[in-house]
């Protein structure tokens, strides 16, 4: 026994060079290493796997949060102190929805970040399905690029139209500026003030020092229509102010006087039709307690643009116009140039006290045919897809482009109003930040006459301010706002956007 044992040991120490004289006990050993040594690699291969793969969830998981609290954490304050307010806190919201999402006001806030949206207009001609009603598509033609223009049938369903004419009624319609004649014309463009520039000087001259300066002359110059002295008179009057440190006497303020009046004749006389139109308007406001058709057409109109619902709330009311027999509109723009001199209309409650002029800023227009015209009464646009703009190129022979009394069937593109219809024109042009920039010229357009039937139309405008803090400052105004009133009136009905600026 012990001579096989001694056998066997130095067999194992020698090592087995035949295969064929192997113990049977050996194969078993060898394997049984072997696959003790491949399962410590794969162990530790699957382990390494499974940490990285850990790691990357916990670090994937660590950037969403950060991504939710930087995205949440910093509210404007139309958005974030609203549900502070006892009314609100009731359950009862000054907007027109119910609970408007939470990242609509903040986008006005953080506007440098925010990107005004812009449909995108491919081509003319080009069909694309926008969602505006729950149980149909509506479909979106593009019209223009220049200006980008799109026409949108049965935006509103004859019904809805006729609700909103018989509103208009019941408002109570009243006359736009009338231009009936040449004598009517003449004077209509007549300065309301007939003075010497003696007089004029005298008047501005607030301590009586013989000299003018800049807020003598500012003082005097806030005007909504420009009759006294428009933006660009007074920038050439500023100009030569520059200049004389101490003021402009007498025959400084004579000579830059003269000179900024010379250039706003000349420019009237090329566009002195810009500003003539005849028919008939009222406003309807949207809030909360109108007419529920006219809750709808806002929400389709938020639906359209896709722009926040807070910045359309807080925008102008909807304007009705009656064209009847004859009536008209001549070519205008609905929105204003962006210039140091002037504020917009609608953030005058965050407005500097030193800006000279208010103006509209309307950054896109939403027009709603709410009839259909037997004949005439085209919506006309005579520049639109010109290769190039230039202002001097609408006098043509010697007729006017503008004055669609004369020259609407001279226009690039008209469009016949059909009920229900709706056009979607932008007024501005974008900064290339995502943000308003400058006027689209191409956007000039206007009302041909009416020849048979009568014309209803609504104008539904989206004011945006140029400057974003400019916007965002008159967010958090109208906020405050707000919430004085709620704390004054707490079992009155909550304020909607649109009753705080019919306030301002």
């Amino acid at each position: 026994m012990e001579t096989i044992q001694d056998s066997l040991q130095q067999q194992e120490d020698s090592g087995v060079s035949d295969d064929s004289s192997s113990s049977p006990y050996k194969p078993s050993l060898r394997s049984t290493r072997l696959t003790a040594q491949r399962s410590s690699v794969c162990s530790r291969a699957y382990f390494v796997v499974v940490m990285v793969f850990f790691h990357v969830y916990i670090l994937n998981v660590i950037a969403l949060l950060l991504y939710v609290h930087y995205n949440n954490g910093h509210g404007d304050p139309v958005g974030d102190d609203r549900p502070s307010s006892p009314s609100v806190s009731e359950g009862e919201s000054p907007s027109l929805h119910p609970a408007p999402p939470p990242r609509e006001p903040r986008v006005v806030e953080h506007s440098h970040s925010f990107r005004l949206h812009r449909i995108e207009g491919i081509r003319v001609g080009h069909v694309q399905p926008v969602s505006l009603v729950s149980d149909r598509t509506h479909k979106m033609k593009t019209l223009s690029l220049k200006p980008l223009l799109f026409e949108i049938p049965g935006f509103l369903s004859e019904e809805e139209c006729r609700v909103v004419v018989q509103l208009a009624h019941l408002k109570g319609l009243m006359e736009s500026q009338m231009t009936a004649g040449s004598k009517e014309q003449d004077e209509s463009n007549q300065p309301l003030l007939s003075l010497s520039t003696e007089e004029v000087f005298s008047l501005l001259d607030l301590n009586q020092d013989g000299l003018l300066q800049k807020q003598e002359i500012v003082s005097h110059s806030l005007s909504q229509d420009g009759t006294w002295l428009s933006p660009d008179n007074l920038r050439q009057i500023l100009t030569g102010l520059k200049d004389c440190s101490t003021g402009l006497n007498l025959e400084e303020f004579k000579h830059v006087y003269d000179v900024s009046q010379d250039p706003g004749q000349e420019q009237s006389e090329k566009l002195r039709s810009v500003f003539k139109q005849r028919s008939k308007h009222t406003w309807l406001h949207q809030g909360p307690e109108s007419h529920h058709v006219l809750q709808t057409l806002r929400n389709r109109v938020i639906s359209l643009t896709r722009l926040p619902t807070a910045l359309v709330e807080m925008s102008e009311p909807l304007q009705v116009f009656r064209y009847e027999l004859g009536d008209f509109s001549n070519a205008h723009h609905d929105s204003s140039p962006t210039r140091a001199e002037t504020a917009c209309a609608h953030t005058r409650l965050a407005g500097n006290a030193s800006i000279f002029t208010e103006v509209s800023c309307r950054y896109l227009t939403v027009l709603i045919y709410l009839s259909s015209v037997e004949e005439g009464g085209e919506t006309t646009f005579p520049v639109a897809d010109n290769r190039t703009y230039d202002e001097h190129a609408l006098i043509q022979d010697g007729v006017d482009l503008a004055d669609t009394r004369e020259t609407c069937g001279r226009g690039n593109l008209r469009i016949k109003p059909t009920v229900g219809t709706a056009l979607l024109f932008y007024n501005h042009l974008s900064d290339g930040q995502g943000w308003m920039g400058e006027l689209d010229e191409y956007s000039l357009h206007g009302d041909c006459p009416v020849k048979h039937g009568l014309k209803w139309v609504a104008h539904c405008w989206v004011n945006v301010d140029p400057d974003h803090q400019q916007q965002a400052r008159y967010q958090r105004l109208v906020a405050e706002r707000y919430q004085a009133k709620s704390g004054m009136e707490e079992h009155s009905q909550p304020l909607s956007h649109i009753d705080l600026h019919q306030d301002l």
